[in-house]
């Protein structure tokens, strides 16, 4: 005798192919969406595959007041909050690595030859590029361990317009007429969402010296090099009191034996001395899909800024990932509620054919069946008298 399916069976079966495509399909799109944005993942980067690592950003509104000395109550601030759960530095090595970083401002680059042009100029301590995911295409970059803190990172398109080359590592260039050495040149952002937050506009990193130099020699009328800058490269310049230490990105990698006990403390500790002027953000749990789809759920409170925080562009690339990974992480669940809601009608099926048929099937069986919900009432009445 063969079996005719009913009508309802094969709308009920289409409707779960349709879904289970619906979501294999936005499963890719978020997942590509979120691998897109890789500067979130320096915090996997760093723990390896010890996932106990959380990835923090902070940024800060331009009248925080946040410096460069801030980051050093805000590193003795992370040690104490590691210290109350017991996690300690071990010797040689580092237990937070973090960053900082601001805006200087855009200034004329120029170099030895007849190449000039406008460029953003950020300067950046601690292990910046090791939380930027930039691609070197010569060169190395500069840390705060050299002993002239006078080199540059810049983009191919400033390189090409200086130089027309990108090969330039160790060649010359002058930012708002004060000298530096280019330490290495990077690729400009592929990414699409990196490209349009990034903008047109050519980019160099240097160091807070650096910076210091380039805003003090803003400040001295003329157009010639300056004689602090004179002095920088001669070897007798220190830096100014009113030298530029203004911050307005911190960004850290804790160890976090806890769920979100470093985002948590962080948060506590700026909201004392910054309220409304910071936004702390989770790099590690950003784009994950229950925060993304509870973000879609609030998304008019999200999608409102209630401070000033100027967001750099690699920040503003992902704020736009998150504004298009929330709805697909929405609709994604709402696709996977179709499967789950027909497996329950299923069970509900099997559970009736077992009630009406149950002396037809075998003792062994049966005997599965009924040990399995014992052992299921079992569990279910131990976590009650747990958590009572």
């Amino acid at each position: 005798m063969k079996l005719r399916p009913k009508k309802r069976h094969i709308i009920i079966a289409a409707v779960n192919a349709a879904a289970a495509a619906g979501v294999l399909a936005l499963t890719a799109a978020g997942s590509g969406l979120a691998r897109s944005q890789t500067y979130n993942s320096a915090g996997k980067k760093w723990g390896g595959n010890n996932g106990s690592f959380t990835q923090l950003s902070c940024f800060f509104t331009d009248d925080s007041g946040f410096t460069c000395d801030t980051v050093n109550a805000v590193r003795s601030e992370e040690l104490n909050i590691l210290n109350k759960v017991s996690v300690a530095p071990e010797d040689g090595k580092t237990l937070v690595p973090d960053a900082y970083c601001a805006p200087v401002g855009n200034f004329t680059v120029r170099c030895d030859r007849t190449g000039r042009s406008e460029a953003e100029i950020t300067a950046v301590g601690g292990k910046f590029f090791m939380f930027r995911d930039f691609t070197v295409l010569d060169g190395a970059f500069f840390t705060d361990d050299d002993i002239m803190q006078d080199g540059a990172v810049i983009d191919r398109q400033l390189a090409w317009s200086l130089y027309g080359s990108e090969d330039i590592a160790g060649m010359n260039l002058y930012i708002n007429d004060v000298k530096f050495y280019i330490a290495a040149v990077i690729d400009t952002p592929s990414d699409k969402l990196e490209k349009k937050a990034a903008g047109d506009v050519p980019k160099a990193y240097i160091s807070y010296d650096g910076a210091s130099s380039v805003a003090l020699s803003d400040s001295v009328s003329g157009s010639g090099i300056s004689a602090a800058a004179d002095d920088l490269y001669g070897g007798g310049y220190s830096p100014a009191p009113s030298g530029f230490n203004k911050v307005t990105c911190y960004e850290c990698i804790m160890p976090d034996p806890v769920e979100n006990y470093a985002f948590n403390s962080l948060r506590t500790y700026f909201d004392a001395g910054y309220k409304n002027k910071f936004d702390l953000v989770n790099n590690s749990t950003r784009f994950s899909s229950s925060v993304r789809a509870k973000a879609f759920r609030s998304f008019s409170d999200y999608a409102v800024r209630k401070n000033t925080v100027m967001y750099p562009y690699w920040e503003n690339a992902s704020r736009m990932a998150e504004f298009k990974l929330s709805p697909i992480c929405f609709f994604r669940r709402l696709l996977l509620m179709i499967p789950l809601l027909t497996g329950l009608w299923l069970l509900w099926l099997a559970f009736r054919f077992i009630r009406r048929k149950g002396k037809a099937l075998p003792p062994a069986v049966i005997d599965k069946i009924y040990s399995f919900n014992y052992k299921r009432r079992l569990k279910k009445s131990e976590q009650q008298n747990d958590n009572s």
